[in-house]
């Protein structure tokens, strides 16, 4: 960080250069001049090295500001480029999509909030058209979901998927599924849908030996993650997608050891997902955290 005070250089409207004490804790705003060489210096110095004497002829004092501005913002320009979302930019978000308002969703997510708590297991808006759209994107014919709670995934997953595809939403409660396929009917999708009621992983290890997918939703069981992964990953077809949810854990990873189960084991997964090389790829920061994977 800059502290201090040091002077630099501004032309005025009468004297050709005067100079005033500048305070390094506010906005440093240089010429378009100095800024372009500061900016080439950045992108390419050994250029500019070369390329000294000639510039310094021309604006001799703007030259030697624009390297102390490049050497002494370089920190600036490196920080992290991310925004925080508030309650109003998130709605601005949800309201910028196809589809947004689509009735049989939304009355879909009134029903499921009505449940009280266990409604947070209901994923967000803007992760359901993200779904869709990577399922239509690739072209998808066939699908799996682990964990279908009261269908908004699994409606979502089915609009995208190809004219005759297919998917396969496996999980316990009849109750919860009830109201998926109530929905499902409503929205047409019924007959691109199987329900198999049951454990996860045994359900999964009783798959027809010859099913092969193009996308797994996973959305179940924090500490079988893993197991789901190994277990799915050699029935998705190559370029297929597999799909993870809440991988950033409510936003408390990163911030040091991790005491419970499921925080370590979705921890432990992200990790694995990073160095695996049987697929590439992406932790990203939609709703409670997704990461995406392409088999290679």
């Amino acid at each position: 960080m800059m502290t201090g005070k040091r002077f630099i250089v501004m032309r005025g409207s009468s004297d050709p250069v005067r100079r005033r004490a500048h305070n390094p804790q506010k906005n440093l705003r240089p010429t378009l001049s100095t800024f372009a060489v500061a900016t080439a210096r950045a992108a390419a110095p050994g250029r500019l090295t070369a390329n000294r004497s000639k510039y310094t002829k021309r604006f001799p004092i703007r030259a030697i500001i624009a390297q102390e501005i490049c050497l002494r913002q370089t920190p600036d320009l490196m920080k992290l480029k991310y925004i925080s979302l508030n309650d109003r930019l998130y709605r601005y978000v949800c309201a910028c999509r196809s589809d947004a308002g689509d009735p049989i969703l939304e009355a879909l997510r009134a029903e499921t909030e009505s449940l009280g708590d266990i409604s947070r297991m209901q994923i967000s808006r803007e992760q359901g058209s993200f779904m869709t759209l990577l399922v239509a994107a690739i072209g998808a014919k066939s699908a799996i979901e682990v964990g279908t709670f009261t269908g908004y995934s699994s409606l979502c997953i089915a609009r995208g998927l190809a004219p005759r595809g297919q998917l396969i939403c496996i999980d316990q409660s009849e109750e919860w599924t009830g109201i998926a396929r109530k929905y499902w009917a409503e929205a047409g999708v019924e007959d691109k849908i199987e329900l198999r009621l049951g454990p996860a992983v045994p359900t999964l290890k009783k798959l027809d030996r010859h099913l092969r997918f193009n996308f797994a939703f996973i959305d179940a069981d924090k500490t079988e993650y893993d197991a789901y992964y190994e277990l799915l990953l050699p029935r998705i077809r190559q370029n297929g997608l597999i799909l993870f949810d809440n991988m950033l854990w409510g936003g408390r990873l990163g911030a040091g050891r991790i005491r419970h189960a499921s925080g370590r084991a979705i921890d432990k997964l992200n990790r694995k997902l990073a160095r695996d090389k049987r697929v590439e790829s992406v932790l990203l920061p939609i709703a409670d955290g997704l990461h995406l994977c392409r088999k290679r």
